[in-house]
């Protein structure tokens, strides 16, 4: 008997890499319903063939996320325990400032991780960044976001937690990280010397998505290595690119 498709929900859906992954678990038959609760509408629900796996909820008061994430659960809990994924996270000039990051990039995430936990989701997936646990990094407050999330998401000890670690992502945001595009130049410069060296150092936006997808249809069918999975910036590659046959 064929398993039923994967009900899933996406915070971060209208963003750089939550916008690849909403199209690709709706291009994928393995997974079914995909809700998202967005600012704005996701733009797949202008696309007639995407949009008819699409549940989404408008809401512009981030505040009111979790509430509504709630009663997308209680709807489908009959049915299956959505997979949630989160790639929620702005920037620092987006935000207004470090604190107002802190709310989005920390704050929401840990709360969207606990009432997932609390709902009886299996699997839970994060998109954080690599390089966050170095001698150097990990005092940042980007870092001490990213860690954050990470540690809580560990803590709470989910069925299967899936964290992918990025490097660079490459891609056009509507507003960049201060001084990425300089950053992303010379990423972009590498790929003409050495495909491996540019592939350690920057993954695109669609890349890193399909492998999120990829983890999580891996764990659904119980080949994921470990219950903590950190997902590191080759098997990034791996899954999003090389092994990605969808």
């Amino acid at each position: 008997m064929a398993a039923a498709p994967i009900t899933s929900a996406v915070f971060g859906a209208t963003g750089l890499v939550g916008a690849h992954l909403v199209t690709s678990l709706l291009s994928l038959d393995a997974f079914g319903t995909v809700h998202t609760i967005t600012r704005r509408a996701p733009k797949q629900a202008s696309d007639a063939a995407l949009s008819k796996k699409l549940d989404a909820v408008v809401e512009k008061d981030t505040e009111q996320w979790v509430p509504k994430f709630k009663e997308v659960v209680a709807t489908t809990a009959s049915t299956s325990t959505p997979t949630v994924f989160s790639a929620l996270g702005t920037t620092r000039q987006a935000a207004g400032g470090i604190a107002n990051q802190w709310k989005i990039d920390h704050d929401l995430n840990v709360e969207v991780a606990r009432a997932a936990k609390a709902a009886g989701v299996k699997t839970f997936v994060f998109v954080s960044s690599a390089g966050t646990r170095s001698l150097l990094a990990r005092a940042l407050p980007y870092s001490k976001m990213k860690n954050g999330v990470e540690d809580t998401i560990k803590e709470l000890g989910f069925e299967q937690a899936i964290i992918l670690k990025p490097g660079l992502i490459l891609g056009d945001r509507e507003v960049e990280h201060q001084g990425a595009g300089v950053f992303k130049a010379l990423v972009g410069a590498t790929k003409n010397v050495s495909k491996a060296w540019h592939d350690s150092l920057g993954q695109d936006a669609d890349v890193i998505a399909k492998a999120a997808a990829h983890a999580a249809l891996l764990a659904s069918q119980g080949k994921a290595p470990s219950a903590y999975w950190e997902v590191e910036v080759a098997d990034i590659v791996r899954l999003g690119r090389d092994e990605w046959k969808f």
